[in-house]
Parts: structure tokens; C-alpha cells; sequence
């Protein structure tokens, strides 16, 4: 039946739709060809329920094939991967007749002791951006919805129905809102889907500044903003704001408010109207459920996808990998029982799961294997050539709706790491986690760690497959390891208290703090071995603007066997009036690479690449100066390095008699005259007090101009009010 215009609909019809039907479904008006649409979880797999519904994994769902979570995809530096995970949840939603799978999720890892970090992808806005526009592309082209979430500074789970995050507007810009712009501008969402904290005390559910002036005023959307599930606490307030969609339904509460807003003339109609055309054309993607999965083919993708985000942290004299005839004992209740998924809304039902220890059996020829310490853990491992201890963190310990208390590892699995390492040849540790865990207390002590993440259902099979070298490990790290809890920039204000978290760290998030600060860290951001070896030479950046640049470097593949290597450009600078971190990642690509073979890749460095937020002007800057390009082996190590000079941006800032000293004397117009002005006015006396006497100026730099023009008058000099305000107009030319 053809779609009718919303202005054919009668007002309680227009309000029905601007709220859920139930759970996971919206209202359907058949008369005007509004077809029900649903909505499900989650960005690694699909939870779609028949019966009982929840927004926490506590009731079941369908069984679905569970991927990667965005912790592991995060660490495969891969777009390829975030898309094919994309696509496939797309192929499954289409069967189940899912209209919008809620996913992506691209916030900021601010804190690793966030319980949902295993939701997101990075510290680093860039790599969450691209990997979220590869998520969104790929689900999109089977003709499924996104809905990238959560809008917006939703980076603790700590008091997150109310909580304020407190953010200065240069570090939404630079931090918390890139990953969010860069999906909508290049991957066009269906929806957008806002958090549930307040940002800068106001819920993001009703703050017109995020969901209206920002995403559609500045970034374009033109799509849906959908609430979190449960998170609009005034329907009308919300609507006026730009909230298009509340969910789940409220068997028509918020329907009738806004209706009876409308008809007190406390809310416009049109507001509504508009609302209604962007619900209307999402229903569109509303399909029938249709064919079947290929349940073994989405299996093996996972199994394959899972090797690609694994991170090789340490591998001393070789220890991995394993050869096939060697004498292994597995420990760890983890090799037995998969940890590979977190707990809350995106809890997937796996349609199988590998473990571990049946992989490691199907590829080894002799495998021991104990549970714990109670279970000969210690004996085996004394007789076999390679020890293999899984641990990590288990579903309970890190979690939608709360958030953890410390990264250690509990204290017995400290404890059987210990032991075990004391009495075996050698060690290998394969960890499995959402959020980043403390290897102190035992990492000097084992000869090789594996980082997994979160792999999915396949993660088991994919972990053998690694040990064993019948797959390269290819991951880096997306999040930087601290030494200590407390060296995290955000330790001080995570969680927050009385209903308020400071984000006083500012850009100074992850890495860009521990690099400037000169903090040690255990494994700093973009870390991860290979089984073989790679070289960088050959870096050449060349301006192709006042404000952009290509770079060319040539990677060649030094080691035995065939691998891949992630080239991360990074770039310094000291230019512009703000604090800028020691380095950014600003460009990144993975390059597949077989023993000998060398390769040059461009990366292209816009404009953004060099841009600072300037809050005075409230637009991007990239000021005048020398930028240093870096390929860094990671965050910390820098293999090569060259500079430019840009013309950037001419900012001639308007003057006033309010404005510092400083910036009177500094402006590239006024500066000159000014200076002129007050030396022509000095007698000689002056003029040699001033040149014996330079640091006066930096006292009084701060000062506004009115109040300097009476320490000049006590002086015995003067601007005059007219040069004054000629000079103001100066400034505005």
C-alpha cells in the first residue's frame, strides 16, 4: 500500500508514531501504509526475542552468530573486518525480518574501567570512526538500518541515567563527537541513537544543541534519532529537541503529551510533522523476513574475523608459535568454557561454540590439560615443553549498567600464573576480557602473551589457530595497558560523584596524555607483534595545500612467513594557540604483505589531520606553522618522521578593550601599529627602560587593554581613545 503524506494523518496518529509499539517494535498505521518496524540488539550479533523482552541479556533470544566483539575488531586496525561484521549481521537481520540493528557503538574508552568498553572500539576517535563507517556501510548495504550509538559523552555506566558529563566543548570536538561525525557524514546511519547521561547538565534525550544544531544543523543527518531504551524523561522537551523516536512503547503516555502539547499551543505541530516524515521514511527499510542463514558459512567467517583481532603482546625468544609435535598442557578454566562475549543488551544467543582446548587437541598431538591449581596444573606443565594458561575476566565481572573497580586479574589467576611459570619451560599466557587488564605481577615472569579480547563464538577455534602459527597474529592494540589504574588521565574524575563527572583530562585522553606527560605504560596504543618481521623506509610527505598533505612510505615484509602490518601516521605539532598532545593518530592503513615483499601506500592527510577546535571562533583552525608527520610503530615509537611547514589559516582576530595585551601586541595587522604607537610616544628614557627591560611585557600580558592604557597613563604614556578605536576597526578588516 503507497505511504500517505503525514499531513493526511490526524495529530494522534502522527504522535503514535513517534513512540514504540512494544519492546523492539514501533506502531503500524495500514490505512496510511506505515508498516511496524523492529529494532534489535546489538553490534556483534543479533539478539532478537520471541517471548520475553529485556534491554539487559537477561531473557533469551534466537540463536544468532556471535562476531567479534568491537574490543577485538577495535584491535584488528581493519575496516575490511568491521564491515564484513556489518554485513553479515545485516544478512541475518534481513532473515529475521529486523528493520534497525542497533549498532554500532563508537564511544570514547575514557576509562578502562568502563563495563561496556568491550562495546566500543578505541581510545582514539579516529580508528572508532573508521571502523564504525565500515560497520554502518556494510549492515546498510543489505538493506538493514544502523543505529550508531551512544550520543553523546556515554563513557561510564556508573549512575548513567543521570549522570552529567562535563565536558569543555574543544574536547567534545576533538574527542568524544569525531568517531559520531564521521559515520553520519560518510556512512549515513538510519538512526542515531542518544545516550542516556546528561551532557553539560542536560539530558542528551532533550539537548537541542547535540541532537539538532551539531548532528543535523552541522553534520547533515537527516535521519531518525531514536532514545536509548528508556531514556527520555520529558516526551515533549525531547521532541522539541530533536528526538524523533522513544523507545521502548509506554502503551501510549507519551502519545497523549504530545498531543495534548500541541493543543495547548506548548508545542508546534510542524515540530511534530517533521518528526513523523523521518519515522515514515525509515519504515521503508521494513521488510518481511525472508531466506536463511548459512549458519556454518557465518561460523567460519567468525572463526576467521576472530584471528584478525587478536594482539601478539610479547613472544620472547619465540616462545609461540607452538610447534605441532610439541608436548602442551593447557591450564585455565577459559580453555574449557570460551569466554568470548560481554554481558547486557548485546548478549548473544551463539548458534555454536568453539573452545579453545577441543581446538588446541584438533591441531597439537599431545595436550595435557588441567583446570586449576587443585587439578595438577602445576605437575603438568613441570613435564610439558609449552604451557598454555587462559585467563582473563569472566561475563560477570564487566557488564552493561555498572562499571569495574580495578583492571587486576583476580588474585588466584595471578596466583596459577606464578606457579605454573615457576616449574614450565615455557609460558604462554592467551588472555580473554572486554576491558583492558594489568599484566604486573606476573608479566616478566611468562615468555609470550596473547592478547584476544572478546572473539565471538569462533574465538576458540581462531585462538588454536594462532598458538599454533597456521594464523599470524595481525592485531594492535586499540586502547593503551597502564602500568597502574592510577596513571589513567581520567582516574581522579571516573566515576564522578553527586551526579556530576569532570572530564577535567580534556584532549589529553589515552595515549595522548601517557605521550605527553611522559607517563610508562606496560604496551602503549598500536602495539602488536607478528610471527614475522616488518621495515619502514621511504617516507615522503609533501603539502598538496595550505592545510593538507600526502604521505608515501614503502613497507617491506623482513621475516619468514607471510603477515600483515599496520601503518600508523601520526602527527606533532606545536602550532596555534592551544595546547596540542605530543602526537595523533591522523591516518592509518593495514597492508597484507608476503615474505620479501615490499610495498608503498599514500595516505592522504586532509585538513582535519591538522585542525585544532578553536572555541573562540567555533570552528575548525589549522594555524600557520610546522607539522611533524610520524610512522610510528606505535603510539610511543616513532620509525620515521618528516616535516612540513603550512600556510594554514590567517585568523585576524577582532580586537576589543577587553582583549589580553598579548593579543594586541601578537595580532599580524594591529601589532605593528600599536607597538609604533607607544614607541613614538616614549621618551628616551623610557625606551631604554623598556628594551633593559623585556619580561615587563609577559606581567602584563594578561591584562585587557583598558586597564593597561592606566598603568600607561601613570607612566606617562598614552593611547588615545580615537588610536584606540582606530584600531579595533583595524582588526576587523
Amino acid at each position: 500500500m503507497p505511504q500517505h503524506d503525514p499531513a493526511d494523518l490526524t495529530l494522534e496518529q502522527k504522535a503514535s508514531l513517534l513512540s514504540g509499539h512494544n519492546f523492539w517494535s514501533t506502531k503500524a498505521i495500514d490505512a496510511a501504509g506505515v508498516p511496524s518496524m523492529v529494532l534489535v540488539d546489538g553490534p556483534h550479533g543479533l539478539r532478537h526475542q520471541d517471548a520475553e523482552a529485556d534491554h539487559l541479556g537477561v531473557h533469551s533470544s534466537r540463536p544468532a552468530t556471535c562476531f567479534p566483539t568491537a574490543a577485538a575488531v577495535g584491535s584488528s586496525w581493519d575496516p575490511e573486518v568491521a564491515a564484513e561484521v556489518g554485513a553479515a549481521i545485516g544478512r541475518e537481520a534481513r532473515v529475521a525480518g529486523v528493520t534497525v540493528n542497533l549498532g554500532p557503538g563508537v564511544n570514547i574508552k575514557r576509562s578502562p574501567l568502563c563495563g561496556r568498553n568491550f562495546e566500543y572500539y578505541s581510545e582514539d576517535p579516529l580508528l572508532s570512526g573508521v571502523l564504525g563507517v565500515a560497520h554502518v556501510r556494510g549492515l546498510q548495504e543489505q538493506g538493514v538500518g544502523a543505529s550508531v550509538k551512544h550520543f553523546a559523552a556515554n563513557n561510564q555506566e556508573t549512575d548513567r541515567m543521570r549522570v552529567s558529563a562535563d565536558v569543555d566543548e574543544r574536547t567534545l570536538r576533538e574527542i568524544y563527537f569525531p568517531a559520531f561525525e564521521k559515520v553520519v557524514t560518510e556512512a549515513h546511519p538510519a538512526t542515531v541513537m542518544c545516550s542516556y547521561n546528561k551532557v553539560n547538565g542536560v539530558l542528551a534525550s532533550q539537548n537541542r544543541w547535540l541532537l539538532t544544531d551539531v548532528l543535523r544543523g552541522e553534520w547533515g543527518f537527516d535521519g531518525v534519532v531514536v532514545s536509548d531504551w528508556g531514556a527520555v524523561a520529558d516526551r515533549v522537551a525531547a521532541l522539541a529537541a530533536g528526538l524523533d523516536l522513544e523507545m521502548p512503547g509506554t502503551n501510549g503516555i507519551s502519545d497523549a503529551e504530545i498531543v495534548a502539547a500541541v493543543r495547548r499551543g506548548e508545542l508546534d505541530e510542524a515540530v511534530v510533522d517533521q518528526s513523523v516524515r523521518r519515522v515514515v521514511e525509515l519504515s521503508k527499510l521494513a521488510a518481511p523476513a525472508t531466506g536463511a542463514v548459512d549458519v556454518d558459512a557465518h561460523h567460519a567467517l567468525a572463526k576467521r574475523l576472530a584471528a584478525e583481532c587478536a594482539v601478539l603482546l610479547k613472544n620472547d625468544q619465540a616462545a609461540l608459535p607452538i610447534a605441532p609435535g610439541a608436548e602442551v598442557a593447557v591450564i585455565g578454566e577459559f580453555a574449557a568454557e570460551a569466554r568470548f562475549q560481554g554481558g547486557g543488551s548485546s548478549h548473544v544467543n551463539p548458534t555454536r561454540v568453539d573452545t579453545p582446548l577441543d581446538a588446541i587437541r584438533a591441531l597439537g598431538t599431545s595436550v595435557s590439560y588441567a583446570r586449576d591449581l587443585d587439578d595438577n596444573a602445576v605437575e603438568i606443565a613441570r613435564d610439558a615443553e609449552v604451557t598454555v594458561i587462559f585467563a582473563g575476566l569472566k561475563e560477570i565481572d564487566e557488564s552493561e549498567g555498572y562499571d569495574r573497580e580495578t583492571i587486576d586479574l583476580p588474585a588466584d589467576q595471578v596466583d596459577l600464573i606464578r606457579r605454573v611459570a615457576a616449574v614450565s619451560r615455557r609460558t604462554v599466557v592467551v588472555l580473554s576480557h572486554g576491558g583492558v587488564v594489568s599484566l604486573e605481577g606476573w608479566h616478566d615472569e611468562v615468555d609470550a602473551i596473547l592478547d584476544c579480547w572478546l572473539l565471538g563464538q569462533a574465538g576458540g577455534a581462531a585462538i588454536a589457530d594462532l598458538l599454533y602459527g597456521v594464523a599470524n597474529p595481525s592485531g594492535h592494540l586499540a586502547e593503551t595497558i597502564p602500568v597502574r589504574l592510577q596513571d589513567n588521565p581520567s582516574y581522579f574524575n571516573f566515576p564522578g560523584e553527586q551526579g556530576h563527572v569532570r572530564y577535567g583530562e580534556g584532549v589529553l585522553v589515552g595515549y595522548r596524555y601517557y605521550e605527553t606527560a611522559e607517563v610508562e605504560v606496560r604496551y602503549p596504543f598500536g602495539h602488536g607483534l607478528s610471527y614475522t618481521s616488518f621495515e619502514t623506509g621511504g617516507l615522503s610527505v609533501t603539502a598538496t595545500g595550505d592545510d593538507s598533505a600526502l604521505v608515501s612510505v614503502t613497507v617491506t615484509n623482513t621475516g619468514p612467513v607471510a603477515g600483515k602490518h599496520v601503518v600508523q601516521t601520526y602527527v606533532a605539532t606545536s602550532a596555534g594557540p592551544v595546547r596540542r598532545p605530543t602526537r595523533e593518530l591522523r591516518a592509518f592503513t593495514k597492508v597484507a604483505l608476503a615474505p620479501g615483499e615490499s610495498r608503498t601506500v599514500e595516505l592522504e592527510l586532509g585538513r582535519r589531520a591538522f585542525a585544532y577546535y578553536d572555541i573562540e571562533l567555533s570552528r575548525w583552525v589549522v594555524a600557520p606553522g610546522d607539522y611533524t608527520v610520524q610512522i610510528g610503530e606505535n603510539a610511543a615509537v616513532v620509525a620515521a618522521e618528516e616535516q612540513i611547514t603550512l600556510v594554514g589559516d590567517v585568523i585576524r582576530r577582532e580586537l576589543s578593550l577587553d582583549s589580553p595585551v598579548q593579543d594586541w601586541f601578537s595580532h599580524p595587522i594591529v601589532g605593528p601599529v600599536v607597538i609604533r604607537t607607544l614607541q613614538e610616544g616614549m621618551t628616551a628614557e623610557q625606551a631604554q627602560q623598556a628594551a633593559e627591560s623585556p619580561d615587563q611585557m609577559r606581567m602584563v600580558a594578561s591584562l585587557p587593554m583598558k586597564q593597561f592604557t592606566h598603568f600607561l597613563a601613570q607612566s606617562g604614556m598614552h593611547l588615545s581613545p580615537d588610536s584606540l578605536a582606530d584600531m579595533i576597526e583595524l582588526s576587523k578588516s
